[in-house]
């Protein structure tokens, strides 16, 4: 949609499907319609890696906020861990470190990295914290962090610029109502 709000392409998904995976196509028509496309505005569901990844490639700047879980993280206990820089380690809340650490690769396409950390088990069993992280019975105490790839990292310095806050205001005449 230009800033007039001309449709310049669309794609038709059903209702399940995630329409931030159509941008690049949309891009694609939009330019093939004859439109230069320099700048995309759209929400939270358009900032996927892969779509800043095409951003940058086919030179159109995205301005489209980061999912809080991608800039903060999904932790649900950040009372429990706190990572020693010193060690590069996590350590749980009793001051035990991580003993190893494993960075799982296998799920990554389209996809965040993880890095897990283990913790020694008999340390957990003997825990200060008995209603604290260990489940009785448990084989393994691990604790699992999202990195953060380049794309969303230079994405989220740029979501900060004023230029980005001021093109972002721009996006509820994308979101508007049809009224009859």
């Amino acid at each position: 949609m230009t800033e007039e709000r001309i449709i310049t392409a669309a794609t038709i998904t059903s209702g399940e499907k995630t329409d931030g995976k159509e941008l690049p196509a949309l891009v694609r028509k939009s330019r093939a319609a004859g439109m230069k496309v320099e700048t995309v505005i759209g929400d939270k569901a358009y900032s996927s890696k892969e779509n800043i990844d095409a951003a940058k490639d086919n030179h159109y700047e995205l301005i489209s906020r980061l999912n809080s879980i991608v800039t903060q993280g999904n932790r649900t206990k950040p009372d429990e861990f706190e990572f020693n820089k010193d060690a590069g380690m996590y350590q749980c809340k009793a001051g035990h470190l991580a003993i190893h650490k494993y960075l799982d690769k296998r799920k990554t396409e389209g996809k965040n990295p993880r890095m897990t950390y283990f913790f020694d088990i008999e340390k957990c069993k003997r825990c200060p914290y008995k209603a604290g992280c260990y489940k009785e019975g448990a084989k393994k105490k691990t604790y699992t962090e999202t990195l953060v790839c380049d794309s969303h990292s230079e994405q989220a310095q740029f979501q900060e610029t004023a230029h980005s806050k001021e093109m972002a205001k721009e996006r509820y005449k994308i979101e508007a109502k049809i009224v009859n």
